[in-house]
Protein backbone atom coordinates (compact mmCIF):
# COMPACT_ATOMS: atom_id res chain seq x y z
CA UNK A 1 0.00 0.00 0.00
CA UNK A 2 0.97 3.29 -0.99
CA UNK A 3 1.58 5.64 2.37
CA UNK A 4 -0.31 9.13 1.66
CA UNK A 5 2.07 12.15 1.72
CA UNK A 6 1.77 13.05 5.09
CA UNK A 7 4.46 15.80 5.37
CA UNK A 8 3.45 19.29 4.14
CA UNK A 9 6.48 21.59 3.39
CA UNK A 10 9.47 20.34 5.58
CA UNK A 11 7.22 20.54 8.99
CA UNK A 12 5.01 18.03 11.04
CA UNK A 13 1.99 20.44 12.34
CA UNK A 14 -1.41 19.60 14.11
CA UNK A 15 -3.12 19.24 10.24
CA UNK A 16 -0.14 16.56 9.11
CA UNK A 17 -1.07 14.61 12.47
CA UNK A 18 -4.71 15.22 11.90
CA UNK A 19 -4.22 13.48 8.50
CA UNK A 20 -2.28 10.58 9.57
CA UNK A 21 -5.29 9.47 11.68
CA UNK A 22 -7.88 10.24 9.24
CA UNK A 23 -5.81 7.84 6.69
CA UNK A 24 -5.83 5.36 9.79
CA UNK A 25 -9.46 5.22 10.25
CA UNK A 26 -10.35 5.11 7.04
CA UNK A 27 -7.86 1.91 6.14
CA UNK A 28 -5.79 3.98 4.10
CA UNK A 29 -3.04 3.69 6.30
CA UNK A 30 -1.87 0.51 8.10
CA UNK A 31 -1.55 1.07 12.31
CA UNK A 32 2.42 -0.23 11.56
CA UNK A 33 2.47 3.08 9.01
CA UNK A 34 1.37 5.05 11.24
CA UNK A 35 3.47 4.63 13.74
CA UNK A 36 6.34 4.65 11.52
CA UNK A 37 5.25 8.68 10.61
CA UNK A 38 4.27 9.18 15.01
CA UNK A 39 7.07 6.80 16.70
CA UNK A 40 9.41 9.93 16.89
CA UNK A 41 7.36 12.66 18.60
CA UNK A 42 7.78 14.20 20.78
CA UNK A 43 11.50 13.65 20.30
CA UNK A 44 14.07 11.30 18.56
CA UNK A 45 16.85 10.06 20.90
CA UNK A 46 20.21 9.74 18.54
CA UNK A 47 22.12 8.88 22.20
CA UNK A 48 23.78 12.21 22.47
CA UNK A 49 21.18 14.25 22.12
CA UNK A 50 17.09 14.17 22.01
CA UNK A 51 15.75 16.02 18.95
CA UNK A 52 12.82 17.70 19.97
CA UNK A 53 10.35 17.45 16.91
CA UNK A 54 7.71 18.11 18.88
CA UNK A 55 8.74 21.20 20.40
CA UNK A 56 7.23 23.66 16.84
CA UNK A 57 3.58 21.93 18.06
CA UNK A 58 4.08 23.33 21.66
CA UNK A 59 6.23 27.03 20.90
CA UNK A 60 5.82 27.79 17.11
CA UNK A 61 9.37 27.25 16.28
CA UNK A 62 11.61 24.06 15.91
CA UNK A 63 14.31 23.65 18.18
CA UNK A 64 17.43 25.08 17.92
CA UNK A 65 20.87 24.00 17.77
CA UNK A 66 23.12 25.47 20.39
CA UNK A 67 26.61 24.57 19.02
CA UNK A 68 28.62 25.94 21.63
CA UNK A 69 30.50 22.76 23.64
CA UNK A 70 29.26 20.65 21.00
CA UNK A 71 31.64 18.58 18.27
CA UNK A 72 31.73 19.27 14.91
CA UNK A 73 30.71 15.53 14.24
CA UNK A 74 27.63 15.72 16.68
CA UNK A 75 26.14 19.22 14.70
CA UNK A 76 26.80 17.43 11.54
CA UNK A 77 24.57 14.57 12.38
CA UNK A 78 21.65 16.56 14.23
CA UNK A 79 21.20 18.64 11.02
CA UNK A 80 21.18 15.32 9.01
CA UNK A 81 18.24 13.70 11.40
CA UNK A 82 16.23 17.66 11.38
CA UNK A 83 16.25 18.26 7.88
CA UNK A 84 14.31 15.27 7.27
CA UNK A 85 11.25 17.22 8.68
CA UNK A 86 12.01 20.65 9.81
CA UNK A 87 13.62 24.31 9.52
CA UNK A 88 16.84 24.18 11.28
CA UNK A 89 18.55 26.98 12.85
CA UNK A 90 22.20 27.27 14.61
CA UNK A 91 23.67 29.52 16.96
CA UNK A 92 26.71 30.36 18.34
CA UNK A 93 28.72 28.24 15.57
CA UNK A 94 32.37 28.50 14.97
CA UNK A 95 34.13 28.82 11.95
CA UNK A 96 34.95 25.11 10.89
CA UNK A 97 31.22 23.82 11.55
CA UNK A 98 29.59 26.95 9.46
CA UNK A 99 32.32 25.49 6.85
CA UNK A 100 31.44 21.75 7.31
CA UNK A 101 27.35 22.48 7.04
CA UNK A 102 27.84 24.64 3.91
CA UNK A 103 29.88 22.07 2.40
CA UNK A 104 27.49 19.62 2.90
CA UNK A 105 24.45 21.91 2.22
CA UNK A 106 25.16 24.33 -0.23
CA UNK A 107 21.72 25.45 0.40
CA UNK A 108 22.28 26.63 3.76
CA UNK A 109 21.70 30.05 4.78
CA UNK A 110 25.03 31.20 6.65
CA UNK A 111 26.47 34.62 8.91
CA UNK A 112 29.77 34.03 9.75
CA UNK A 113 30.13 36.75 11.88
CA UNK A 114 27.18 35.75 13.37
CA UNK A 115 27.94 32.42 14.14
CA UNK A 116 24.37 31.49 12.61
CA UNK A 117 23.06 28.84 9.95
CA UNK A 118 19.95 28.48 8.93
CA UNK A 119 18.68 25.67 6.80
CA UNK A 120 15.01 25.29 5.39
CA UNK A 121 12.25 27.48 4.55
CA UNK A 122 11.13 30.60 5.87
CA UNK A 123 7.41 30.71 6.56
CA UNK A 124 5.22 33.12 4.98
CA UNK A 125 4.92 36.13 6.92
CA UNK A 126 2.64 37.28 9.47
CA UNK A 127 1.38 41.21 9.69
CA UNK A 128 2.68 41.11 13.18
CA UNK A 129 6.57 43.05 12.58
CA UNK A 130 9.60 43.24 15.05
CA UNK A 131 12.12 46.09 14.85
CA UNK A 132 15.48 45.28 15.98
CA UNK A 133 18.06 48.00 17.04
CA UNK A 134 21.50 47.60 17.96
CA UNK A 135 23.62 50.14 19.24
CA UNK A 136 27.04 49.87 17.48
CA UNK A 137 28.11 47.82 14.87
CA UNK A 138 29.94 45.39 17.27
CA UNK A 139 26.23 44.30 18.55
CA UNK A 140 25.27 43.08 15.24
CA UNK A 141 25.89 39.60 15.60
CA UNK A 142 24.05 39.21 18.61
CA UNK A 143 21.50 41.32 16.94
CA UNK A 144 21.28 39.00 13.69
CA UNK A 145 20.49 36.18 16.05
CA UNK A 146 16.85 37.99 16.81
CA UNK A 147 16.39 39.00 13.15
CA UNK A 148 16.52 35.08 12.12
CA UNK A 149 14.52 33.78 14.61
CA UNK A 150 11.67 36.41 13.71
CA UNK A 151 11.81 35.68 10.36
CA UNK A 152 11.83 31.77 11.17
CA UNK A 153 8.58 32.52 13.18
CA UNK A 154 7.04 34.07 10.21
CA UNK A 155 7.18 37.57 11.70
CA UNK A 156 8.11 40.59 9.67
CA UNK A 157 11.30 42.25 10.87
CA UNK A 158 13.16 45.86 10.23
CA UNK A 159 16.65 46.26 11.71
CA UNK A 160 18.60 49.52 12.06
CA UNK A 161 22.31 49.09 13.22
CA UNK A 162 24.49 51.34 15.31
CA UNK A 163 21.87 54.00 16.32
CA UNK A 164 23.34 54.41 20.13
CA UNK A 165 23.20 56.77 22.29
CA UNK A 166 26.39 58.38 21.43
CA UNK A 167 24.88 59.83 18.40
CA UNK A 168 21.37 59.75 19.20
CA UNK A 169 20.11 61.37 16.05
CA UNK A 170 20.94 58.33 14.51
CA UNK A 171 18.28 56.97 15.96
CA UNK A 172 15.72 59.77 15.77
CA UNK A 173 16.20 59.71 12.10
CA UNK A 174 14.04 56.28 11.97
CA UNK A 175 11.36 56.89 14.48
CA UNK A 176 8.91 56.80 11.73
CA UNK A 177 9.78 53.74 11.18
CA UNK A 178 10.50 52.14 14.24
CA UNK A 179 6.90 53.40 15.41
CA UNK A 180 5.23 50.88 12.95
CA UNK A 181 6.62 47.34 14.91
CA UNK A 182 4.56 45.46 17.81
CA UNK A 183 7.90 45.14 19.25
CA UNK A 184 11.37 46.76 19.49
CA UNK A 185 14.62 44.62 20.37
CA UNK A 186 17.45 46.74 21.63
CA UNK A 187 21.22 44.94 21.30
CA UNK A 188 23.68 46.89 23.29
CA UNK A 189 27.26 46.61 25.21
CA UNK A 190 28.71 49.32 27.36
CA UNK A 191 26.87 51.15 29.43
CA UNK A 192 23.68 49.41 27.93
CA UNK A 193 21.83 52.86 27.77
CA UNK A 194 20.31 52.75 24.66
CA UNK A 195 16.77 50.17 25.35
CA UNK A 196 16.09 52.69 28.23
CA UNK A 197 15.84 55.74 25.60
CA UNK A 198 14.07 53.81 23.10
CA UNK A 199 11.52 52.40 26.25
CA UNK A 200 11.48 56.41 26.52
CA UNK A 201 10.26 57.55 23.35
CA UNK A 202 8.40 54.57 22.19
CA UNK A 203 4.96 53.42 23.51
CA UNK A 204 5.87 50.05 22.54
CA UNK A 205 7.39 46.93 24.29
CA UNK A 206 11.11 46.62 24.12
CA UNK A 207 13.19 43.78 24.53
CA UNK A 208 16.90 44.50 25.85
CA UNK A 209 19.40 42.27 25.36
CA UNK A 210 22.81 43.23 26.79
CA UNK A 211 25.71 42.11 24.86
CA UNK A 212 29.14 41.37 25.99
CA UNK A 213 30.93 44.20 24.22
CA UNK A 214 32.90 47.04 26.31
CA UNK A 215 35.54 47.66 28.05
CA UNK A 216 37.24 46.31 31.63
CA UNK A 217 34.47 47.97 33.31
CA UNK A 218 31.44 46.61 31.61
CA UNK A 219 32.46 43.34 33.00
CA UNK A 220 31.79 41.16 29.66
CA UNK A 221 28.30 41.84 29.42
CA UNK A 222 27.24 42.50 33.27
CA UNK A 223 27.51 46.38 33.48
CA UNK A 224 24.99 47.14 30.76
CA UNK A 225 22.71 44.16 32.14
CA UNK A 226 22.32 45.85 35.03
CA UNK A 227 21.81 49.26 33.38
CA UNK A 228 19.00 47.56 31.54
CA UNK A 229 17.75 45.92 34.70
CA UNK A 230 17.75 49.43 36.35
CA UNK A 231 16.22 51.23 33.61
CA UNK A 232 13.43 53.75 34.69
CA UNK A 233 11.40 53.87 31.54
CA UNK A 234 8.76 51.11 31.91
CA UNK A 235 7.83 48.44 29.10
CA UNK A 236 11.24 46.92 28.69
CA UNK A 237 12.08 43.45 29.43
CA UNK A 238 15.77 42.28 29.70
CA UNK A 239 17.28 38.82 28.61
CA UNK A 240 20.58 37.38 29.01
CA UNK A 241 24.10 38.61 28.20
CA UNK A 242 24.42 38.09 24.57
CA UNK A 243 20.79 35.85 24.16
CA UNK A 244 19.68 36.97 20.76
CA UNK A 245 17.94 34.02 20.29
CA UNK A 246 15.84 34.36 23.25
CA UNK A 247 15.05 37.92 22.50
CA UNK A 248 13.86 37.10 18.80
CA UNK A 249 11.63 34.12 20.09
CA UNK A 250 10.28 36.35 23.26
CA UNK A 251 9.52 39.32 20.58
CA UNK A 252 8.12 37.14 18.13
CA UNK A 253 5.85 35.70 20.49
CA UNK A 254 4.61 38.62 21.51
CA UNK A 255 4.13 40.45 18.09
CA UNK A 256 2.01 37.48 17.01
CA UNK A 257 -0.32 37.51 20.36
CA UNK A 258 -1.74 40.67 18.99
CA UNK A 259 -3.00 39.03 15.96
CA UNK A 260 -5.29 36.33 17.80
Amino acid sequence: MKIPRIYIGITMKKDEIYKILVSLSKKKMSPDEAYTHLKDLPFKDMGFVKVDYHREMRMGLPETIFCKGKTVNQVLKIFQEMKKRTNIMATKADDEMIKVIKKKYPEAEVFPDAGIIFLGKYPKAVKAKVVVLTAGTSDIPVAMESVIVCKAMGVNVEFFFDVGVAGIHRLLKYKDKIQTADVIIVAAGMEGALPGVVAGLFGLPVVAVPTSVGYGASFSGIAPLLTMLNTCAPGVVVVNIDNGYGAGYFAGLTAKRGLK
